[in-house]
């Protein structure tokens, strides 16, 4: 997708209706499917809120930032991931948390990104995580500046995204289940799953 078509877009990607919960699930794991808006609310989740961030490359084609956490002694070890984390009590809101979090993890300043809306709530069982995701995008590509919490940056185009064939399913093992068989987003060599996985579900019909 050429980022001219992907601006000329955005007004209607504001104010398009969202996939919800029925096109997250289709990316959803298993035991994730258990987990009720009422179980959650008995949770007490904790708040965090990620950005789907949105430029162009140097050939002018729509892409998106995904990120691998670096290694660490943590159920999130290692992942992919959009940038974001967990609100700080200084965060006036969520949307505040995904510009600051993006910010301290890949260096792409909050004044640079234009926010286009709020996306659906996932929740996430293994951290107790209610994270809000943000549609946002830059005018031109970020130069990277990553701290200890990020491996690398994968540059993912929105057209491998919108291909039908990027969705799979793989047996996994992870810190809190074993061989248990997961749909996933095979997007750049890397397989993306769980909540990431959620998140782009919605995302690509938005897109759509």
């Amino acid at each position: 997708m050429n980022f001219n078509d992907f601006k000329n877009k955005i007004t209607k990607l504001k104010t398009s209706k969202l996939g919800g919960l029925n096109a997250q699930f289709k990316l959803a794991p298993k035991m994730r499917l258990k987990y009720d808006a009422d179980k959650i609310i008995a949770n007490n989740p904790r708040k965090a809120a990620v950005l789907a961030l949105f430029y162009p490359n140097i050939k002018n084609e729509t892409c998106f930032l995904l990120t691998l956490r670096a290694s660490y002694k943590g159920t999130h070890s290692a992942q992919i991931s959009f940038p974001g984390g967990k609100r700080d009590k200084t965060d006036k809101n969520l949307e505040k948390t995904a510009l600051r979090e993006t910010f301290e993890e890949v260096g792409v300043a909050e004044t640079s990104i234009e926010i286009i809306r709020e996306l659906t709530d996932v929740y996430i069982p293994p951290s107790n995580f209610l994270a809000t995701p943000f549609l946002g995008f830059v005018n031109q590509r970020p130069n990277f500046n990553l701290n200890y919490e990020v491996d690398k940056t994968i540059e993912v185009l929105v057209s491998d995204l919108l291909n039908d064939t990027s969705f799979t399913s793989i047996k996994m093992n992870t810190s809190y289940m074993d061989n248990i068989e997961v749909p996933c987003f095979k997007l750049e060599d890397y397989v993306v799953w769980g909540a990431t996985a959620m998140m782009l579900s919605e995302i690509k019909e938005l897109l759509k």
